[in-house]
């Protein structure tokens, strides 16, 4: 039977090639994506460009057979346009509207319905599209709109902007019925307003969740896989706290409370505001609260953004 010393150090051991394959294929998959990076900048690029249609010019028939490379990069030029057209379109018109019908035969003001489509980017990469669809159901009042059906995240306050943005009529008087035009300051409703202040909702709420990834890779947290707490990491007390962080992860649904984990028990929480500003952060001890730790965790950032280049360096050092 295997001594305790053997198994630990065959575990050791395993670790440790298991460390090594995650790089491995991290870099291979680092390496894929610089290849993709380099091919679209390539396939765009206004000289090649040039090169395949004047090579389409000069042989159409050659350039038309499906098995040529010369067909091959045509059609990767096409598709390289069109993707970056529509990240163009996406990325310049991000607030758009159309117009849809309610297919239910007892929808109000004829099912006739107004969407609004909005465009959110996060990691340099599209999210999926956010609508809201808003009606007319006030017979007194067609010019009111109100929010019909919505795909808004429940911890975006969709509910309160609409309220400030788009209030709902309020009861007539007598004087009010005789001039039907005029609407009183707080009756009256700004979509412009309303729209702009969902879309900055969205994007500070797809920040902060980018800022709690970036959070995650910074302490080597990358796709959820946490620290291994062996003994290197118990032994190791004299680094900073930065080094023995084992998981973070949102604490809140609306992002703007982060929890840490370390590794010797220790368990902190950190509150940003709407923006990525730090508000407060407190960790909790064995021996209560440690105001050290969240110094060290800090670094003296007053944005969340600054702690993850702080862990960074913290990490290579």
């Amino acid at each position: 039977m295997a001594s305790p010393e053997l198994q630990s150090q065959e575990l050791s051991t395993a670790d440790k090639l298991d460390d090594e394959i995650a790089k491995l294929r991290a870099q291979v998959e680092s390496l894929k994506r610089d290849i993709h990076i380099h091919t679209t900048a390539l396939l765009a690029s206004k000289p090649i460009q040039d090169l395949l249609s004047s090579q389409r010019d000069d042989d159409p028939a050659l350039a038309a057979q499906p098995g040529s490379d010369r067909a091959k990069l045509a059609r990767l030029a096409a598709d390289q346009r069109a993707h970056g057209q529509q990240c163009l379109y996406r990325a310049c018109a991000s607030v758009t509207t159309f117009r849809v019908r309610d297919p239910d035969p007892c929808a109000v003001d004829g099912g006739r319905v107004l969407g609004v489509r909005f465009e959110v980017m996060s990691r340099t990469r599209f999210a999926r599209p956010y609508y809201v669809m808003l009606n007319r159901p006030y017979p007194d009042s067609p010019r009111h709109l109100r929010v019909h059906r919505h795909t808004v995240p429940a911890c975006v306050p969709l509910s309160g902007l609409a309220a400030r943005h788009l209030p709902p009529p309020g009861p007539r008087s007598a004087d009010a019925e005789a001039d039907r035009g005029e609407e009183t300051p707080r009756e009256k409703q700004d979509l412009p307003r309303f729209v702009r202040a969902l879309r900055r909702e969205l994007v500070r709420y797809h920040n902060r969740v980018a800022v709690v990834g970036d959070l995650r890779k910074a302490v080597g947290l990358d796709g959820g896989r946490r620290r291994r707490e062996g003994a290197e990491a118990e032994t190791e007390t004299d680094q900073s706290a930065a080094i023995a962080v084992v998981d973070v992860s949102a604490a809140d649904a609306e992002a703007k409370q982060i929890r840490i984990e370390w590794a010797d028990g220790r368990s902190g929480r950190l509150v940003m505001n709407d923006d990525g500003g730090i508000v407060r952060m407190v960790v909790q001890g064995a021996d209560g609260r440690d105001r050290e730790t969240a110094r060290q965790f800090l670094g003296g950032a007053v944005r969340i953004e600054e702690i993850g280049r702080h862990l960074e360096s913290a990490s290579a050092t």
